[in-house]
């Protein structure tokens, strides 16, 4: 009976610890950084089933699309949401990695596997691209003329 006592005690001053922690915010706070765990370790755990032959090759799609995900996720968790404006284009990239990755190590894979892939992969390339050159559109046209430039300057006459 002293024994039950003490676990009942012990699991008491722990849920009272817990509410505390939940009453200061720690789990807020964690839960508002960690939350990209959510998606990304589901993805992490598909790609270490397939590599230990539990699971058969197909769920590398979904482990590629969620693995790309979370780390997007924790980037913009780590530098604001605002960068989701030049880093949708991660979406598309998500699935060309999850069909690259079955083409890639399912020996039975259609070619069109990675047809597919290689579209939407060169698709997501051309969206950043486009994203970029219009938020940073002027100053790679400022880098550019630097770069002239200096060419320019330090170049031998002969070659002019």
């Amino acid at each position: 009976m002293a024994r039950n006592r003490y676990t009942i005690g012990i699991l008491f001053i722990a849920v009272a610890v817990l509410l505390l922690l939940g009453k200061l915010g720690v789990f807020h706070l964690l839960f508002s950084f960690f939350w990209p765990l959510v998606v990304l370790v589901p993805g992490l755990l598909f790609h270490y089933f397939y590599f230990n032959r539990t699971l058969p090759a197909a769920v590398l799609v979904p482990g590629g699309i969620l693995t790309t995900y979370g780390v997007m996720f924790f980037y913009c968790n780590i530098f604001g949401w605002g960068a989701m404006s030049y880093l949708w284009p991660g979406f598309i990239l998500g699935i060309a990695i999850g069909l690259y990755e079955l083409y890639l190590y399912d020996r039975g894979s259609d070619r069109s596997i990675w047809i597919a892939a290689l579209v939407l992969g060169v698709l997501s390339a051309v969206f950043f691209t486009i994203t970029l050159l219009v938020k940073l559109g002027i100053y790679i046209i400022a880098l550019i003329l630097v770069i002239a430039g200096l060419a320019m300057i330090f170049r031998k006459r002969k070659l002019w």
